[in-house]
């Protein structure tokens, strides 16, 4: 019975690893490991350098929030209008900061408010920046900078000039937004090759983003006036144009508020600022992990060779 059970396994110490034979190994194939290794991280090396220095422009933002006192006014005067018969166009304002953080990371908004204000290379076509000139060099195969004209090859869905939706894609990477929940408030960022487009970048999303939510309730707030105006020479009724009166009043204010704010929705906690110091790539740690990867690399070659060698012996 022992004997059957000794015939039964006869090579599972054979099959197992032996530490002192992989230790062996590896001491044999040390050369092989270093000058692998070595290969490989010199590779890295010229690789983290070749990578071109990124800035990154940051701003701290806080919500603006000028309160529209149209539904107070209602309330002060209860259900009147309601029993009147009018019906007001107003809704609940509950500011517009939720929805401009959503807005400046759409599509719409980087098309109709980011993208004509921007030279279109600086996104799609750059190359490289020389922070002693600075001056930003493109891309001579993407963009002829003698005649400003695109020139890039491309395939279809793209386009000899850079969609909207193709600029969106990139422009998007660059672009960091996040909220502090306890705070509230916006940290927006954006990353560049160059500093001095980063913080004009920064500047633009803001500038805009105050501009398009200023325009649209200028415009509402206007169409509201008009509206209000048209309903108090139409009634007959003391108390509704008491109402009316009132609600003119105070949408009236409420214009005021929106031309007077240079900030409509976002201001400036800390503004953004030309970076000296880069943010990205740190190249020490690029050159570490491409070292260790080709460390593990040889050493398995060195294995695979030596195991693939001895089985194909035997």
């Amino acid at each position: 019975m022992q004997e059957a059970h000794s015939n039964k396994h006869p090579n599972d110490f054979d099959d197992e690893i032996d530490l002192r034979e992989l230790f062996y190994v590896l001491l044999e194939g040390k050369w092989i490991i270093v000058s692998l290794t070595t290969f490989i991280s010199i590779i890295g090396v010229i690789y983290s350098l070749s990578l071109p220095n990124i800035y990154q422009s940051k701003t701290l933002l806080a919500q603006v929030n000028l309160s529209s006192s149209v539904s107070g006014a209602l309330g002060s005067f209860g259900v009147l209008p309601e029993l009147s018969g009018l019906s007001l166009p107003y809704g609940n304002d509950e500011g517009n900061s939720a929805k401009a953080i959503e807005k400046i990371s759409s599509l719409s908004f980087f098309e109709n408010n980011i993208l004509p204000n921007i030279h279109l290379p600086n996104l799609m076509a750059v190359e490289s920046w020389d922070p002693e000139t600075n001056t930003l060099t493109i891309d001579e195969n993407s963009f002829d900078t003698n005649t400003n004209t695109w020139i890039r090859d491309y395939t279809f869905p793209q386009q000899q000039i850079p969609s909207a939706q193709e600029s969106y894609k990139v422009f998007k990477e660059l672009l960091s937004l996040s909220v502090d929940k306890k705070s509230g408030f916006i940290t927006l960022s954006i990353k560049h090759q160059s500093p001095f487009v980063a913080k004009p970048w920064v500047e633009l999303v803001v500038n805009e983003i105050n501009a398009f939510y200023r325009q649209k309730d200028k415009l509402e707030s206007e169409k509201a006036v008009s509206y209000l105006n048209q309903q108090i020479s139409m009634t007959g009724l003391s108390e509704i144009k008491q109402v009316l009166a009132q609600l003119l009043q105070e949408e009236t204010k409420k214009l005021t508020l929106i031309e007077a704010n240079e900030y409509y929705v976002f201001d400036y906690i800390d503004p953004p600022a030309v970076m000296e110091e880069k943010s990205e790539p740190t190249r020490s740690i690029i050159c570490i992990v491409i070292a260790l990867f080709g460390g593990i690399l040889s050493i398995l070659f060195v294995l695979i060779r030596h195991y693939a060698f001895k089985q194909k012996v035997a």
